[in-house]
């Protein structure tokens, strides 16, 4: 591994399978957990797998850490090579507290987050150059205290941040971890424009997170219905030109397609919007909704099908979670 030792903000559904892979690679890992901390410290972690040769010892793919460095706390961990946030985005208030404990001076911090324009928080924190931004596009659900059910998919694409939003290139701390990730088995992207990744993961993001919540309805229902995938081509039209007008991103319109290919080849996958939604947490409306919607307000373009789902799902939110 080029970094020894990763520490894992949130070891939920994402951070939970990537931080088992790179501890089952052997890396030093060390998890923050919250409400299955118990179990976690005293029964470890547990990933059932679709993959099948990934470095591991059980021949199906499935990885058991009956060991794991597991805190309750954040200042009780020591301070890593790597942080991967794994947070919710509706948690990013609390990075403040949560980063400085963790960090070295020259830490990196990678967040495996969805949404537009979440990496501000944590380079105001720790500095720019320190920041990068991992989409991951996996199907993985916490079905249990410290049990991972990894559905489909699982590959990252890794990019850098930079602060005036020009393309970082392929630097020499991002091919270091995109070689730990491949080394833990994770298919890996390495992105020389953190913005155009972001955009290009919205385009599947914001309509099927989005209508997955408003139709109660999982990716093969939505993906299966002319109806439902007019809807969703063209709200991907809306994100596409957003990118445009916003940030000068040009992404081809063949990536509609590919998107919509992959979602037809899924295996049936209740969304993480849906999850939140289900379980009662706040839902990340305003990253992966909100931040594109008025970012597209202020370059004077109109994305009707984007605001309508936003008022939905900032109603439904609202509504079922007044006070949280």
């Amino acid at each position: 591994m080029n970094y020894q030792s990763y520490a894992v903000i949130g070891t939920g559904a994402i951070g939970g399978l990537y931080g088992a892979k790179l501890q089952q690679a052997g890396a030093e890992v060390h998890f923050l957990l919250h409400s299955d901390f118990d179990h976690v410290r005293a029964h470890g972690l547990r990933v059932e797998s679709k993959d099948g040769d990934l470095r591991v010892e059980s021949k199906d793919g499935d990885i058991d850490l009956p060991q794991v460095n597991a805190y309750y706390r954040v200042e009780d961990m020591p301070a890593c090579e790597v942080v991967l946030v794994a947070l919710k985005t509706t948690q990013n208030h609390l990075l403040p507290e949560l980063l400085p404990p963790v960090v070295k001076r020259d830490s990196l911090v990678v967040l495996l987050q969805n949404g537009l324009g979440i990496e501000d928080t944590a380079a105001a924190i720790v500095g720019s150059e320190r920041i990068f931004g991992g989409l991951c596009f996996v199907c993985s659900t916490k079905v249990g205290p410290g049990h991972i059910c990894h559905l489909d998919y699982g590959q990252i694409t890794l990019a850098q941040y930079t602060a005036d939003q020009t393309a970082a290139g392929l630097t020499g701390p991002l091919q270091c971890l995109g070689t730990d990730f491949e080394r833990a088995g994770v298919a890996v992207t390495l992105a020389d424009d953190l913005l155009t990744a972001r955009w290009k993961k919205l385009v599947w993001n914001v309509p099927f997170n989005g209508l997955s919540v408003v139709l109660n309805a999982k990716t093969d229902e939505m993906i299966g219905n002319q109806h439902t995938c007019t809807l969703a081509t063209t709200l991907m039209d809306e994100v596409l030109a957003a990118a445009k007008a916003v940030h000068q991103r040009h992404i081809p319109r063949t990536f509609i397609q590919e998107m919509l290919d992959a979602t037809k080849h899924m295996k049936p996958y209740h969304t993480s919007m849906k999850l939140d939604y289900d379980a009662g947490r706040r839902m990340e409306v305003e990253a992966i909704f909100g931040a594109p919607l008025t970012l597209a307000r202020q370059a004077g373009l109109a994305v009707p099908q984007l605001e309508m789902i936003y008022r939905q799902l900032k109603f439904l939110d609202e509504r079922e979670r007044p006070n949280i």
